[in-house]
């Protein structure tokens, strides 16, 4: 059933008595003061959770040009996994299903036909034991992996989700590091944040963050960092919905009223030009590079613990720096991060916002070798229904399934 035009009016009647009561007619000017008085550094419990690497600055790119630079490198590898999404069972099983790709651009068509696969089984059964071995098939271009998530009390789906998406990205990509010869691309941030956020989020969780299972894919994007700093290639990722909210969250806790629901608010607001109320969309507008230490990122600073993970560089090289970028075109706001090890120089900086700039001023969104590694690691909804099918076959079990699966679309 659809909305009558009495009720639309009506919605839009509160939206004008709830637009009455908000005035961000000063929210430009304070943006502005964020900008040029706090992030210099801005500090947080006596830490400087957030400071410029180089000149502070906020800049633009005709879209037409700057979409026909030559590209500061030659390949550009993607990287991406995808998931079922987690599916409890009627047997006590809490299950996610991962699959990671690599792109790249040119194209490679052996590289985009191999897969890592991971299951991510939680089990209340204190006897359950799965095999964990990586197995191999399709002729070599896949492997596959159960993974036995630690037990927790709540929190069962998300844990498996987690640990398979991130297990499977970093398994593929260390495996696929030897063939990346200019540039890789994660599709999403540098660090696995939502397995860092744990340590935030709950008391079970935080424990749970720093058992060898979850501390061992941690691992594994130190060793992708070091990885890469050892062939001198660059690695960054790519954050097509950036939600962090340190800088907004510590404004805030130091006594001003930020009226931005996160960072990306706040960028955008930076960034976004208008002229007569019209937004002008000619340009890319972005700004310069920063540290990040607070949030997620605090574990892997250079005062962090890495979740007691042993680093073999300075740990100053695996800091998360980054940058915004702003499409006017479709109102969209994209963080880039990349450690310290490579941003620290201002060619590598420089090189790397060129080749983000001229890849989504090309895409009108993500990078080509992102959209690519999206499309191949990308479990659609009739395949994620097939497949809890043959999970429901092979356990002798069914899926325990919402009504909102069958009202928006799920088939069983």
């Amino acid at each position: 059933m659809t909305l009558d035009p009495v009720h639309v009016d009506g919605i839009a009647r509160l939206a004008n008595a709830i637009a009455g009561g908000v005035d961000d007619s000063d929210h430009d000017g304070f943006a502005q003061t964020v900008w040029s008085d706090w992030l210099d550094p801005l500090h947080r419990s006596g830490r400087k959770v957030v400071e410029p690497l180089g000149e502070q600055r906020l800049q633009a790119a005709a879209i037409d040009d700057v979409a026909l630079v030559e590209t500061p490198f030659p390949t550009v590898h993607g990287l991406d996994s995808g998931t079922i999404n987690p599916t409890t069972f009627k047997n006590g099983l809490v299950l996610d299903v991962a699959q990671a790709a690599m792109a790249c651009v040119p194209t490679d068509l052996d590289l985009h036909r191999s897969r890592s696969l991971v299951a991510t089984v939680h089990s209340n059964d204190a006897t359950a034991h799965f095999p964990e071995d990586w197995i191999h098939y399709d002729d070599g271009y896949g492997r596959r992996r159960v993974l036995h998530a630690p037990r927790v009390s709540r929190f069962a789906e998300g844990v498996v989700h987690a640990l398979s998406l991130y297990l499977a990205e970093s398994e593929h990509a260390l495996v696929h590091a030897n063939t990346v010869e200019n540039l890789l691309l994660l599709d999403g941030p540098l660090y696995p944040k939502e397995l860092l956020n744990w340590q935030d989020r709950d008391a079970e969780l935080g424990e749970l963050a720093r058992e060898a299972k979850p501390r061992s894919i941690v691992e594994n994007y130190v060793r992708l960092v070091e990885t890469f700093v050892e062939k001198d290639v660059p690695l960054a990722g790519f954050i097509k919905n950036p939600s962090a909210k340190l800088i907004t969250q510590t404004v805030r806790d130091k006594g001003s009223d930020a009226p931005w629901a996160n960072d990306t608010a706040l960028f955008t607001r930076l960034l976004e030009r208008r002229e007569e109320g019209e937004r002008l969309t000619d340009d890319l507008t972005f700004t310069s590079w920063f540290v990040s230490r607070g949030g997620s990122d605090r574990t892997l600073a250079e005062d962090g613990d890495a979740l007691g993970v042993e680093r073999t560089l300075d740990p100053k090289q695996y800091e998360v720096t980054f940058f915004v970028v702003y499409d006017p075109r479709r109102d969209l706001l994209y963080r880039v991060e990349a450690p310290y090890a490579f941003t620290k120089d201002p060619e590598i900086r420089q090189a790397l916002t060129t080749q983000v700039l001229r890849d989504v001023a090309v895409a009108r969104g993500p990078p080509e070798a992102i959209d690519k590694a999206d499309e191949l690691a990308r479990v659609g909804v009739r395949e994620k229904t097939a497949l809890r099918r043959k999970l429901e076959d092979h356990f002798d079990t069914e899926s325990i399934k919402s009504y909102d699966d069958a009202r928006w679309g799920e088939e069983y």
